[in-house]
């Protein structure tokens, strides 16, 4: 989400020719550093997320309702990294808008649209997670393709409501105008924030949803600490005891979570005070850093909701070793349903034949092997 820049002054025989840009420009060795980061931000950015799609489009074991979230999460993130952050690049370095208050005010809807898309599908996969873990035997009939069909269409009507809506008919600035149109020298492209845009669209967008998340992430966390005592309970010290330790899932959700907080809590912390206190207390370096942190979080969502996840692992390598998805899956750990217990439990099972593992969590509710695998997505 960035502010708004205007369109540059017309040369020769223009009374703004001698205007200066609020903001200094770069040093030049500074420049291309800068420039050199922010364009490895962007291509991590862009092939993270196409390796996403990728991953699956070509396996079918991939082709999940929950895994759907995550494509549509890396579609938002991938169009972010096309139309929105090679233009933020370019401001950051010549710290001029140079294309016109038109397409500024373009360029911050799609900006503000693609992050808070972004963000709400972050939150849309935290429930699928939630429900899969506390309700696993009810799981298909609450989370089902029309109701993830119908998430995904509020999801993109509240990002546009917030967006293009607000900004065009000038419901973001202070005055009643639309930003960017009346002053005709400055080569800024900021957002505009009053207080009722800045409150309503932080709290809509990042404070309500990340209460939800914390909320949601720590009952995860909970069912999947009682699941690790009672499996290290059953299977005891066996020569080859399930992988499975409280304290992955612990680190793991903490990643999770900890990196969205990292990255869009400072920017939606100036965002409300850029509307509380005013435009002009936050601008230059700071905002630059809060917002590019924002930025970092589209690159991160392939990492944290793909690598973290065993079965896009296997996928990803199979796309980077240019094999067929169809090929037989190696992660190199034991399944845990092919692992054989000891004493009488072990007794009397074909060799080969998968071990059905079943446990109960705190309310006594049956986890099936797919509920346990909902949770071990985090492991």
């Amino acid at each position: 989400m960035r502010a708004g820049l205007l369109h540059p002054c017309s040369y020769t025989m223009d009374p703004c020719y001698n205007h200066t840009s609020s903001q200094k420009r770069m040093d030049l060795h500074l420049q291309v550093v800068a420039g050199f980061f922010l364009a490895i931000l962007i291509v991590i950015t862009l092939c993270g997320n196409i390796i996403v799609c990728l991953a699956v489009i070509c396996d079918r074991r991939l082709r999940s309702l929950t895994n759907y979230i995550i494509v549509s999460l890396a579609i938002t993130d991938l169009l972010l990294g096309l139309l929105v952050l090679p233009f933020s690049a370019l401001y950051e370095l010549n710290r001029e808008w140079l294309l016109g208050s038109v397409f500024c005010n373009i360029y911050i809807s799609l900006d503000v649209m693609l992050c808070t898309a972004s963000i709400l599908n972050l939150f849309m996969i935290s429930l699928d997670r939630y429900f899969a873990v506390t309700t696993p035997l009810r799981y298909c009939q609450v989370v089902t393709r029309p109701r993830v069909a119908v998430g995904l269409v509020v999801i993109w009507t509240v990002s546009l409501m917030v967006s293009f809506l607000p900004i065009h008919l000038g419901w973001n600035t202070k005055g009643t105008g639309v930003q960017n149109t009346n002053a005709s020298c400055s080569q800024e492209c900021m957002l505009e924030v009053n207080m009722a845009y800045g409150l309503f669209v932080a709290l809509l967008t990042f404070y309500i949803p990340l209460v939800i998340m914390c909320i949601t992430y720590y009952r995860i966390l909970k069912i999947a600490r009682e699941q690790a005592k009672r499996i290290n309970h059953t299977w005891g010290n066996t020569p080859m005891p399930p992988m499975v330790k409280e304290h992955k899932a612990t680190v793991t959700l903490a990643v999770v979570l900890g990196a969205f907080i990292v990255c869009w809590f400072p920017y939606f912390t100036v965002f409300a005070y850029r509307g509380v206190q005013g435009d002009s207390k936050v601008k230059g370096t700071p905002m630059s850093i809060v917002l590019w942190l924002g930025y970092a979080n589209s690159a991160l969502n392939p990492i944290l909701y793909g690598t973290l996840n065993r079965d896009f692992r296997v996928a990803y390598q199979h796309l980077l070793r240019c094999r067929r998805a169809g090929q037989p899956r190696n992660s190199g750990l034991p399944p845990l349903q092919k692992a054989q217990p000891r004493g009488r439990q072990g007794q009397g099972r074909q060799e080969g034949k998968p071990l059905k593992l079943e446990v109960r969590n705190e309310n006594g509710t049956l986890l099936t092997d797919e509920a346990l695998k909902s949770t071990g997505a985090f492991l």
